[in-house]
């Protein structure tokens, strides 16, 4: 799960679902909220000429997202659907047939963990796996919580080798060849299916639109309220007290189109003798990734930026900096440890605290 990115609430978003206002020119703000996909709110604020039409691509981005969140859920099975767990529960076994939304996911895991040397892999189910449990145990008695052994993280990360993700494109099919092995798409899926609905509904005609899925931004156009030229993305301060509201912001994204996604340590965590212990785990070491406090990535698609923001989080400031400035079209702010914000240059320009305003072309 990512952390909660909000869009600053003078800016962009309302409270109350389903209301509309109007705006110059033919468009209305249109605003509705989905409570039951990737276990996180998701918001919808769009600009339509009408309710009907604004109504027509809520209901189509919501479907996708249902439908989507099961064929990458890992830890519940659906009737007549072959998901993420569905491929899990039949590693050893045999291969399992699949919609091609999951063999998009896998493949595009496997290319951006090859330009990203690793350090995000959707085949370290194993190791999340216990950490998971050991995240539950702790929900349910936190006086007794534990770190999982370290021998038994090494043991179950003997299985984790993404190369081993045998991937059928003419069958269709996925196969796990170990019964030790497991996917877990925590890191991507919901970027990834953000971008395939944001991209399905820009094609049906939608011009003006911003989702919000958790830590998970994606804008499609520029706002259509007559004023602004891009739209205002709150950056959530690690230390804020109360998660949300524009007293509790670092500072704010201003975009016309594309996506932002944080990755950070204070949404999904228990408590060991004192020491908060989240959910980013290093691959290498097998432990919470002590470098942030979070990271925030803008990007053109989602997809990209929900990983890049994983993969940034789990590597040093020097190794981290200079992966962001060799990929194209990313820019990323760092918390550090102390609370030191760095950035990249091209995140400056579009920060509110060097400048940047919602007027900006």
């Amino acid at each position: 799960m990512k952390i909660i990115v909000f869009i600053a609430l003078l800016m962009l978003f309302v409270i109350s679902a389903g209301c509309a206002s109007e705006t110059e020119g033919h468009y209305n703000r249109y605003s509705e909220s989905i409570f039951d996909t990737f276990d996180t709110l998701v918001r919808v604020v769009a600009y339509n000429e009408n309710e009907d039409e604004f109504r027509h691509y809520f209901e189509t981005i919501h479907s996708r997202l249902q439908r989507l969140h099961k064929l990458y859920d890992i830890y519940n099975s659906y009737e007549g659907i072959n998901n993420i767990k569905t491929i899990n529960d039949n590693a050893g076994i045999r291969p399992v047939k699949v919609d091609r939304e999951i063999i998009d996911l896998i493949l595009f895991s496997r290319e951006w963990s090859e330009k990203t040397g690793g350090s995000v892999n959707i085949a370290l189910g194993p190791v999340l796996e216990i950490w998971h449990n050991y995240r539950e145990e702790a929900f349910y008695d936190p006086e007794s919580a534990v770190l999982p052994p370290l021998e038994k993280l090494v043991e179950a990360a003997e299985y984790t080798d993404l190369d081993q993700v045998i991937v059928d494109l003419e069958n269709s099919t996925v196969f796990l060849p170990d019964s030790r092995m497991s996917l877990d798409v925590g890191a991507v899926a919901k970027g990834f299916a953000l971008e395939l609905v944001a991209q399905e509904v820009a094609e049906d005609g939608l011009e003006s639109a911003i989702i919000s899925a958790g830590g998970n931004i994606r804008m499609i156009g520029r706002p259509l309220d007559g004023e602004r030229n891009r739209w205002g993305i709150g950056v959530q301060d690690p230390d804020a007290s109360v998660i949300g509201g524009s007293d509790n912001l670092l500072d704010v994204i201003y975009l016309s189109e594309g996506s932002v996604d944080t990755s950070g340590d204070y949404q999904r965590y228990y408590i060991v003798d004192g020491e908060l212990v989240h959910h980013l785990i290093d691959p290498e070491t097998l432990m919470p990734a002590t470098y942030y406090r979070a990271v925030t990535v803008s990007a053109s698609g989602s997809g990209p930026a929900d990983f890049i923001s994983t993969a940034l989080f789990l590597i040093p400031f020097e190794e981290s900096l200079a992966l962001v400035e060799s990929l194209d079209n990313f820019e990323a702010l760092w918390v550090m440890p102390d609370g030191e914000v760095r950035m990249t240059e091209g995140m400056q320009a579009l920060l509110r605290s060097h400048g940047a305003t919602s007027l900006d072309q």
